[in-house]
């Protein structure tokens, strides 16, 4: 954010406990922030699972060790974390500001207006979610033209919604640094709670959340590599590892198909057959052995799930190739849990033989709703 020419305060990220109190010490204050850096929100009103209430403090710089010792290594649970919470493996050491006013600042990729979106708000630093609910008239939303950017008019109205007592050209120039960061990085979101105000009048992007393009890794390598998978699904992980859209839900069920359309529609039958999905999982259109393999070890890592089923559509998809996998996954994995297959299209009777000759205990459906009701059926 530094770079593209936003206000942020000085901050030493820290790993260690020793690395925090180095931090504070060059920072030179009476006083520091300490925040756990997670990808999620909501960690300031968030808890630890040690007992430790919030992820954010102001504290006396003495009392640095002591905080450290119990965030670093921790399991912070927000409102935007999930149950189980996102261990802390880093913290952010940043120098304490004297802020005399906190706003909510954003810029998200919208649906509706085709193009990104600039929201924000002259109440910040608390929850967006519930301001939105309790007052949502307090909220501003300035749809733009990805192509041109912001007109002077709609920076203008921004400005003026935020409520910026000081030097208003200045604060233009911040808004337009967060929109070029948006662009110029292939930003999916950029989140500034609170884009606060100092005592001088000045706009300080005081905490920030940003959210990147994966289609864009390549234009970004440096940004990237920073990339900590502790943060994410270790399934998810292992999925992206072998070029298949995985995303863990939490029913009991799992799925693998070929196609987001489908995928979806499959999770969606089963659900309306009493059963419950444990994921999506796209293999694609042009899915090898190996893949297929992967895919199946990934779902079963999952303790919950207690069937697997498999939906596919052969078009660039070999139904063949589909079957052989099954097979060597079935064999290598020793699979404990019934496993319902329904084939398919191109190659399908290749696809159909190779499973019936294969003496494995396969369960296979005519049509996708026949599978459905064969899936909840084996676990019920």
């Amino acid at each position: 954010m530094k770079e593209s020419g936003v206000n942020v305060p000085f901050g030493i990220a820290a790993h260690t406990v020793e690395d925090a109190v180095k931090a504070a010490a060059e920072i030179g204050d009476d006083q520091v922030v300490i925040k756990s850096q997670i990808l999620a929100g909501g960690r300031g009103l968030g808890k630890f699972t040690n007992g430790l209430q919030g992820g954010v403090h102001i504290i006396d710089t003495k009392d640095v060790k002591e905080y450290a010792e119990k965030m670093l290594g921790g399991t912070l649970v927000t409102k935007q974390s999930g149950a189980a919470g996102k261990p802390v493996n880093t913290v952010l050491l940043a120098k304490k500001m004297a802020l005399a006013k906190e706003f909510y600042f954003a810029i998200f990729m919208d649906r509706a207006s085709g193009g990104p979106l600039i929201i924000a708000c002259s109440e910040g630093g608390t929850s967006i979610e519930d301001l939105a609910e309790s007052s949502p008239e307090k909220i501003i939303k300035v749809p733009v033209n990805i192509t041109t950017g912001p007109t002077e008019e709609q920076i203008e109205t921004v400005v003026n919604g935020l409520g910026v007592s000081g030097d208003k050209e200045s604060a233009k120039e911040q808004i337009r640094a967060l929109y070029n960061l948006f662009i110029d990085k292939d930003c999916t979101m950029v989140e500034v709670n609170p884009l606060a105000e100092d005592t001088d009048g000045n706009l300080i992007a005081a905490d920030a959340k940003i959210g990147f393009d994966d289609n864009a890794e390549f234009r970004h390598k440096d940004i990237f590599d920073q990339r900590d998978h502790t943060q994410e699904d270790p399934r998810e992980v292992a999925a992206a590892k072998w070029d298949l859209n995985y995303i863990g839900l939490d029913g009991n069920i799992g799925c693998m198909v070929n196609g987001a359309g489908l995928a979806m529609s499959t999770m969606d039958i089963i659900s309306l057959n009493g059963g419950s999905p444990a994921n999506f999982l796209d293999v694609g259109g042009g899915a090898k052995v190996e893949q297929i393999k992967a895919a199946f070890e990934i779902i079963t890592s999952d303790p919950a799930v207690k069937a697997i089923l498999v939906n596919i559509f052969g078009g660039i998809m070999k139904c063949d190739i589909i079957a052989e996998g099954i097979i060597e996954a079935s064999r290598e994995l020793d699979l404990k849990v019934p496993v319902v297959v329904r084939l398919e299209g191109t190659n399908v009777e290749r696809g159909k033989k190779l499973l019936e000759e294969s003496g494995l205990d396969l369960i296979t459906a005519d049509d996708l709703d026949d599978a459905a009701t064969k899936a909840v059926a084996a676990i019920a």
